[in-house]
């Protein structure tokens, strides 16, 4: 894809961007024009990411966040502010998977879940906002799931944080219409995208045997895709791009399903 300048001159924070979406979005938004601060619980794997952004010549810092502190928000917006004296876009990506049949889920995995997936998105929210209306308005991304639509067994703390990550972005859509504040709210609903995270799954491992391998274990989940195939990341951050952009001006408190059809 060739350098259009679709968010030129704007400023982006994207959260969770050492890996999968988070990663290629932020990537996507430098190459498009805008000056981009990537964040990460790894400090160390998003500032290579960023490094390698500075290297294309295009603007990028990097810095630890954790999306769960309020403080660390607080100090997160204040450095964007003082490099770039603004914030544009907000892309709240940065989000835990989690599986465990409710009866064996401890109180302290189910707020851990919801810590990360749903107060990361508040806190984050909340701290966005102020910054961008000095600024005159902006656009919040808040990334949600199809487990937030359609419910997984097993999957009951996953999906109450992805679903309650698309009526908040909606009610907050909504306060900033009401206010004036030019500031668009939106959610983004992947389906099953390629990312490490899969891996990363307690089940994993067990699939893997009982099909036969890694290759295996990744075309069985992609069977159950009406496409048949994952998203690549790049797929999903395109439309982050799109709701980031002025070419979405009119477009608020709505959300964009990227499944290959798992939900029709």
């Amino acid at each position: 894809m060739s350098k259009s300048g679709r968010v030129a001159g704007k400023i982006a924070l994207v959260t969770g961007a050492a890996s999968g979406i988070g990663k290629a979005t932020a990537q996507l938004l430098a190459k498009e024009g805008a000056k981009v601060a990537l964040t990460d619980l790894d400090g160390e794997k998003v500032a290579t990411t960023a490094k390698e952004i500075a290297d294309t010549e295009n603007e990028a810092i990097a810095f630890a966040l954790d999306v769960t502190s309020a403080a660390a928000w607080e100090s997160g917006i204040e450095k964007i502010c003082q490099t770039w004296n603004c914030l544009d876009i907000l892309v709240n990506n940065a989000g835990i998977s989690f599986a465990k049949p409710v009866t064996e889920m401890s109180l302290t995995e189910w707020r851990q879940v919801i810590a990360i997936n749903l107060d990361g998105v508040f806190l984050g929210t909340k701290s966005a906002i102020p910054a961008m209306r000095k600024t005159g308005g902006g656009s919040i991304i808040n990334l949600s799931s199809a487990s937030g639509i359609k419910a997984s067994a097993n999957a009951s703390a996953y999906c109450a944080s992805k679903a309650a990550v698309r009526l908040f972005s909606q009610a907050i859509a909504l306060e900033c219409a009401q206010n004036n504040d030019n500031i668009r709210v939106n959610t983004v609903v992947p389906g099953a995208v390629a990312t490490p995270m899969w891996k990363n799954q307690a089940w994993w491992a067990d699939l893997e045997a009982k099909v036969g391998g890694e290759s295996q274990a990744w075309e069985s989940i992609a069977a159950t895709i009406p496409l048949k195939r994952f998203a690549q990341p790049e797929e999903v951050g395109l439309a982050i791009l799109y709701l980031a952009s002025d070419e979405s001006s009119y477009v608020t408190g709505a959300e964009i399903v990227i499944d290959g059809g798992y939900l029709a």
